[in-house]
């Protein structure tokens, strides 16, 4: 696991409140809403948030694109990485 992909696993996992969930329980490819994790669209909203101070991301909360990025944590990662590299 790349180490990006473990600092995304613990920033959903603190920034949401997950108790008893580590980083090991989320797969990479795992989906994070509906039967993955179970997000919820007020979940997404704060981990986009948490995303755009720790990255210095900025989101535009009505791009279509955002449901792709946030699809699990290996999108999230290549989405990171993207604006990093940019």
């Amino acid at each position: 696991m790349s180490d990006l992909a473990q600092e995304i696993k613990e920033l959903i996992i603190d920034c949401l409140d997950l108790e008893d969930i580590t980083p090991d329980d989320i797969g990479d490819d795992d989906p994070l809403f509906v039967d993955g994790l179970g997000l919820d669209s007020i979940d997404a909203l704060e981990l986009g948030m948490n995303i755009q101070k720790k990255y210095n991301i900025k989101l535009d909360a009505n791009d279509e694109a955002n449901k792709e990025h946030f699809a699990s944590v290996s999108a999230l990662r290549r989405f990171i990485e993207s604006h990093q590299a940019g």
